[in-house]
């Protein structure tokens, strides 16, 4: 199961009131969109990092939290004259909460075409499984009355 941090949000909005803009500067990256979905006993996480350098990129799980890391390189300056500059550069970082459910030495991640694919399938343990019910081997009869 993965936790929602509600104080990502809020540390995101710190953090662009201190720097004086919410959105990024022309050259630093301020998020790394993802979605999160759960496919049968698994969750997918598709990140969006147009660009980044592949040997850059990076997953890590500790203490139950999935941390995921990457750089896109600026491109040089020398001898340019900028005539506009809207393609961020610098490092993406984002981190999530996994649950007790999870199994973190399972996780998988490939990352094609700009966009990092993580699986995070769930525990053995945490997984849905039917119940066989047992009966006594009598069988009794119910009756109901008519009248």
């Amino acid at each position: 199961m993965l936790r929602f941090d509600p104080f990502s949000d809020v540390d995101a909005l710190a953090r662009g009131l201190m720097t004086g803009s919410a959105t990024g500067t022309k050259r630093t990256p301020r998020f790394m969109p993802l979605d999160l979905y759960k496919v049968d006993d698994h969750y997918m996480l598709v990140a969006d990092l147009p660009g980044a350098d592949p040997g850059s990129i990076d997953v890590d799980v500790d203490h139950g939290v999935l941390t995921l890391s990457a750089q896109r390189s600026a491109p040089s300056d020398d001898g340019v004259q900028w005539l506009t500059s809207e393609r961020f550069s610098g490092t993406y970082r984002r981190q999530l909460t996994l649950g007790e459910g999870i199994d973190s030495a399972a996780i998988t991640a490939n990352y094609d075409n700009g966009v990092l694919t993580v699986t995070i399938p769930l525990a053995e343990r945490a997984k849905p499984r039917k119940i066989a019910v047992e009966s006594s081997g009598s069988s009794q009869a119910i009756t109901t009355g008519t009248g």
